[in-house]
């Protein structure tokens, strides 16, 4: 297994599999990937297996403020390389690779980075079912987020350094 940051070549990959992960009303388009990938290719993560397919990808970008909006999802201009908070927009594994602890190998090296690069920590909005596993790897629930995204019910997740 091998992790990388991704490049433009990843495009059609990366948007198959998020569309695995995800329901159409939530799931990235290949045109959203490939502006956030002319944006911020350096915080994308993809965890490739030995013969270079890619299993698994954690995307988002760096901002200012400590709340992920909607319109991060759809605006990759409000990246901020200098901002003390690194988003999490998905955290995606192929089905047939999952509970193999692929997500949460990403997960870490993501916590990993944006401590090295002196963040002051990761924010992240998730389903409820997905709370607890979250709260695994340190992040805390602060309840019900404001976000619409996909016409879901999000959790703000947040794990301060």
């Amino acid at each position: 297994m091998k992790i990388r940051n991704a490049t433009i070549n990843d495009l059609k990959e990366l948007t198959k599999i998020e569309a695995k992960c995800f329901p159409s009303e939530e799931a990235a388009t290949e045109e959203d990937f490939k502006a956030r990938l002319k944006v911020y290719p350096n915080y994308f993560w993809i965890l490739e297996d030995d013969f270079g397919k890619i299993i698994s990808f954690v995307n988002g970008m760096v901002a200012g403020s400590k709340n992920l909006i909607d319109e991060m999802f759809e605006n990759p201009n409000l990246h901020d390389k200098n901002g003390d908070w690194q988003m999490i927009f998905g955290i995606n594994t192929l089905p047939e690779y999952r509970k193999n602890g692929y997500a949460g190998l990403l997960l870490k090296q993501v916590i990993k980075d944006a401590k090295k690069q002196k963040r002051k920590g990761v924010v992240l909005t998730c389903k409820e079912k997905l709370v607890n596993y979250y709260e695994k790897f340190g992040f805390r629930s602060y309840g019900i987020s404001e976000s619409l995204h996909g016409g879901a019910v999000w959790y703000d997740m947040r794990i301060d350094f």
